[in-house]
């Protein structure tokens, strides 16, 4: 934090003391959850909310878990994005009744525009860009039940429990806030007074706990930017106790765990999984973002999980919703999706993460299986894009197969198309990029990142898996003439908005005594043959054996028909093999036009791009690793690989 922001702080804070799966998708419902999460939605981003940045919340709620009921006062400081503007709006249910809006002890004149759903203050002068202001809105009231609920209260295990959750659009439900995805609040404070029977857990870093009379008052203090539907409170019996996550050359990270006091045992067994899973991300991804404030969970009478900042609100404790939940507070919570359009950016990275851990930790369990469900998943219907197309609608945003499965299986191929070093700095550079770290993203800034890093345009890939629908189907065939391998390979698609999807295709070639190769070939067009040299009979061949690629019914047929004659015409030799530091490439058949070719590692990933203008060319090898690669030619007769070995 810069001494600016905090010098920023000290001056709001002053001045309001002073002013005193097995679903493991994070939203899994229950039945009376369900009725509402189909239901269409009417929010729209209100224009009449644009003109101010939150800069803090001060939140002073009183709750009792035992009745569906908030009151409080919300003291809100802002900056005006205008000039002259004198008219503040915000996200309000009229459910809620507002008995008082003040400004520096002043009484303001308000109103509630029920049809807009919003809450309108008048100041008393008009503001100048840039300036900083503030006002307390004094409401009480029994908010409604939209999206996953937004606000509830239950008894699980007899013990009365009040929680709020208001993914996408229900935190105007519960409290006057600026709801959409282009502000977040730099600062909040959470104070909650309650029986002294029950805790209050919230964001952030609990300050205070105090007995007054008969009831408690928790003060929780959050100092990161936050997405309003992201602030939360959850208040019942709770039992207590942190476990802890081992930072190299810094101070462990707290998980803090608020649990059902009857529940507490058998929790306790499952939540040290915690550390091992944060240990991954935070190699794989940076240090955990709050990690000078906490992680938590808090234990509530729902379904799922949900991923509220810095406490993860959980209805059970499975391994892969332990990781769910935590991933999302690096996509989701550090990084937010600037529209739910974008969804995926939350729910297909977390999605991602927690079958990473799979891959990982192999004795939580099995990684090829997590992605078998995943394809079989997102093949189960013919069509559906990962961008979503109807926002009111909160069924569609947060579709299981959408949203997390094929959102986790794009980030999957993108990790096959670019390769694990440029995939995952490229995911790195996107977290930390300022633009948007602690802010909102879109697709097209993911994919910018992914772009620079890798080198590669991605247009068409997003075009095909993003906002395209289905899958592909392979036909292959080969044939074998000594060492040299005839491949043809046809594609169909499942749904007619994407005619073709481009993409890097490994295929196993196995012998009769168990040799083996994965060649990866540059699928361009349906119809495409390739020719390589391959140094043993193959007996066998198996399509994507490590399972990168989302499609479904594919063949693989051995079909001597398929013969190298067919590409006889661009016969190349590459010599020597192995190599040492040179490797040449004898071309009699070349007919004088340009010839661009790769060479590109065992993983697929590109090493050095040339071009052909001669029939002999060599080609330096010097100071690249030992190993297998593949040359490609890319001829307008089609592509032709070599498969040769770097000593």
């Amino acid at each position: 934090m810069t001494n600016a922001i905090k010098l920023l702080f000290g001056m709001l804070l002053a001045a309001v003391a002073v002013n005193a799966q097995t679903e493991h998708i994070c939203k899994s419902t229950d039945e009376a959850a369900q009725a509402a999460h189909t239901r269409l939605l009417e929010f729209r981003s209100s224009p009449q909310t644009q003109n101010y940045d939150v800069k803090y919340h001060r939140f002073e709620w009183v709750i009792n878990p035992t009745v569906r009921y908030i009151s409080g006062v919300v003291t809100t400081y802002f900056t005006a994005r205008e000039e002259g503007f004198q008219t503040l709006h915000f996200d309000f249910d009229p459910a809620l009744s507002v008995t008082e809006v003040r400004q520096r002890g002043t009484a303001l004149n308000f109103q509630v525009l029920a049809a807009e759903k919003l809450l309108a203050v008048q100041l008393p002068n008009p503001m100048s860009l840039g300036s900083l202001d503030s006002v307390s809105i004094t409401y009480a009231g029994q908010p409604p039940a939209t999206g996953f609920g937004s606000f509830a209260q239950a008894n699980p295990g007899g013990n009365p429990a009040l929680w709020t959750l208001s993914e996408p659009y229900g935190a105007r439900d519960w409290w006057p806030c600026k709801q959409d995805l282009n502000d977040k609040i730099d600062s909040i404070d959470v104070i909650v007074r309650t029986p002294a029977a029950y805790r209050a857990a919230s964001n952030g870093l609990l300050v205070s706990e105090l007995q007054d009379g008969a009831d408690k008052i928790y003060h929780w203090r959050h100092r990161y930017p936050i997405a309003a539907y992201l602030v939360a409170i959850s208040v019942t019996r709770y039992a207590v106790y942190s476990d802890f996550v081992p930072v190299p050359d810094g101070e462990p990270i707290e998980v803090l765990n608020y649990v059902f006091p009857q529940d507490s045992a058998w929790i306790r067994n499952e939540t040290w999984r915690i550390v091992e899973i944060m240990q991954v991300f935070n190699e794989l991804f940076g240090t955990y973002p709050f990690a000078d404030e906490k992680y938590g969970h808090a234990q509530f009478g729902w379904g799922g999980g949900m991923e509220h900042q810095t406490m993860s609100f959980m209805g059970g404790f499975s391994h892969l919703l332990q990781a769910h939940e935590l991933a999302h507070q690096w996509f989701g919570d550090k990084v937010t999706c600037a529209s739910w359009e974008d969804i995926w950016l939350n729910e297909g990275f977390a999605t991602y993460l927690e079958g990473m851990t799979y891959e990982h930790i192999p004795a939580a369990g099995s990684w090829r299986n997590y992605l078998v469900g995943k394809i079989n998943h997102v093949t189960g219907s013919a069509g559906g894009s990962v961008w979503v197309d109807d926002t009111t609608n909160v069924n569609r945003i947060f579709s299981s197969r959408l949203s997390y499965s094929k959102g986790a299986m794009l980030l999957h191929m993108l990790r096959w198309t670019l390769g694990d070093e440029d995939f995952f700095q490229a995911i790195r550079n996107y977290l930390n990029d300022p633009a948007i770290a602690f802010g909102y993203a879109r697709t097209h800034q993911l994919q910018a990142h992914l772009e620079n890093q890798s080198g590669l345009d991605l247009d068409e890939f997003f075009a095909d898996w993003f906002y395209g629908q289905g899958y592909p189907s392979y036909q292959i065939e080969w044939g074998q003439s000594g060492s040299r391998l005839a491949v043809k390979i046809d594609q169909t698609t499942s749904h007619p908005s994407v005619d073709f999807f481009e993409m890097p295709v490994p295929v196993r070639f196995v012998s009769a005594t168990g040799e083996d190769s994965i060649v990866v070939f540059p699928h361009q067009f349906s119809g495409q043959y390739f020719e390589l040299e391959l140094p043993f009979a193959a007996a066998s061949a198996e399509f994507d054996p490590q399972l990168w690629i989302v499609s479904k019914n594919n063949t693989v047929t051995n079909n001597p028909a398929v013969s190298v004659d067919e590409v006889e015409t661009f016969r190349v030799r590459w010599f020597p093999n192995p190599a040492a530091d040179v490797l040449t490439l004898d071309w009699p058949g070349f007919e004088g036009a340009p010839v661009r070719g790769e060479c590109v590692d065992a993983a697929g990933r590109k090493v050095f791009a040339f071009e052909v203008t001669s029939a002999q060319s060599t080609f330096s090898l010097r100071g690249m690793p030992a190993g297998t690669y593949t040359m490609r030619l890319f001829t307008p007769k089609g592509t032709q690989l070599q498969v040769i070995v770097k000593q």
